[in-house]
């Protein structure tokens, strides 16, 4: 092979693979959600009372979206979390780990991911279900965990 075609070829391969990852990232159910993020929500405790809240999250997406980095913090009058978790996904699927630093609990992370949606199970001390959903600058997230001391929490938050 001569070595203009050797370059050429090498060029369209290397061409090949960028637009691969460009893809597969442009694909990522966590693309989109970088940066920083607040607004209102309500939690129901176990005792049954309904509170507001106000909640702060901050997203880092990395490895070309295929991982996660969240840190959402929320406190009512009475009752305060903060939410840490560190995912990844593969081809929709959803794993990783959670750590809630103000009641020192924490799990593991399954579910599944799409589009401007994730839905996972977090597992641990107790269980709850998280539906993030996700368009342009408007989010909702959905915590509902029977069972616990926070039985279900409604957020919904604006990109700052």
């Amino acid at each position: 092979m001569n070595t203009q075609l050797k370059i050429t070829v090498f060029a369209a391969v290397l061409a090949l693979a960028t637009f691969a990852g460009q893809a597969q990232a442009a694909n990522s159910p966590f693309n989109g959600l970088s940066g920083s993020w607040a607004g209102p929500g309500t939690i129901t405790l176990a005792s049954g009372a309904r509170e507001s809240i106000r909640c702060r999250a901050k997203y880092n997406v990395g490895s070309g979206g295929s991982n996660l980095i969240l840190a959402l913090r929320c406190a009512s009058a009475s009752y305060k979390f903060e939410l840490q978790s560190n995912i990844s996904h593969d081809n929709g699927e959803v794993s990783g780990f959670w750590n809630e630093v103000a009641h020192k609990v924490g799990g593991t992370i399954s579910g599944k991911a799409s589009g401007g949606t994730i839905n996972v199970r977090a597992e641990g001390p107790f269980s709850a279900l998280l539906a993030v959903s996700t368009r342009a600058n408007q989010q909702s997230i959905s915590i509902q965990s029977p069972g616990s001391a926070m039985q279900n929490v409604a957020i919904s938050l604006k990109r700052h």
